[in-house]
């Protein structure tokens, strides 16, 4: 039991701190976002709803089941809990869900572009493709269904006109392949912008990498597209 509470208490905090963050880096405005983290087999922490992600306080975060009935807390849940109950659903290993919506990673969201070019080892390795999920009504189940077939062989996923999502085996994994979402979608943007997309890695080199992720046990991610053989 001690082992519990001492759990909760430690990842309300780092929810707060993941909240802080992206407020810092600007993936979030006003009140948007949201942040949830596995307690239990059949309970969840939410951030509530209403509340900007920089001002989150650990008292204010939301205990919910399985379902998504409220088990503890004063404030009403985020509005895209079953989102989140999806993904925890669809992959058992998951333990942290992010939702947020950085600026150029949504803009290719909005536009229905996956980010799937392999041009940095380091988003082949860590994040692999990013796919779009079809659009669905913010708070709705039709939401959830479009992200369910992307829990187990992917690492995060764009919202169509939306936002992006990501997930993990912690908190800070699921709030550092936000970053790198984001990270992918700006160099992407400026390398089509001044370079018309040149430079991707070839084959053999996405072929390498692939194998050093295996080595490192991360699951899923899909293989990028690369450049021709060089």
């Amino acid at each position: 039991m001690l082992k519990k509470i001492f759990l909760e208490i430690k990842l309300r905090k780092e929810i707060c701190s993941i909240g802080r963050l992206l407020f810092q880096r600007g993936f979030v405005a006003a009140n948007d976002g949201n942040i949830s983290a596995r307690l239990s087999e059949d309970e969840y922490l939410f951030t509530p709803t209403n509340v900007s992600k920089g001002a989150v306080k650990p008292r204010m975060l939301v205990k919910v089941d399985g379902r998504g009935n409220v088990v503890k807390g004063k404030m009403r849940v985020s509005s895209e809990s079953m989102m989140h109950l999806r993904v925890y659903k669809e992959n058992r290993d998951l333990k942290a869900v992010v939702h947020a919506h950085p600026q150029v990673a949504t803009s290719y969201a909005i536009a229905g572009v996956p980010l799937d070019k392999a041009l940095i080892t380091e988003s082949v390795v860590l994040m692999g493709i990013v796919p779009v999920a079809p659009y669905g009504l913010p708070g709705s189940e039709a939401l959830a269904d479009t992200i369910a077939p992307y829990c187990n062989g992917y690492n995060s996923v764009l919202l169509k006109n939306h936002g992006v999502l990501s997930w993990g085996k912690d908190l800070k994994e699921a709030y550092f392949r936000m970053e790198i979402t984001e990270n992918l979608a700006v160099i992407m943007k400026y390398n089509e912008e001044m370079f018309q997309g040149r430079g991707a890695l070839d084959k053999k080199q996405i072929e390498d990498l692939i194998r050093i992720r295996e080595d490192l046990g991360i699951k899923g991610g899909g293989i990028p597209e690369g450049g021709h053989d060089g």
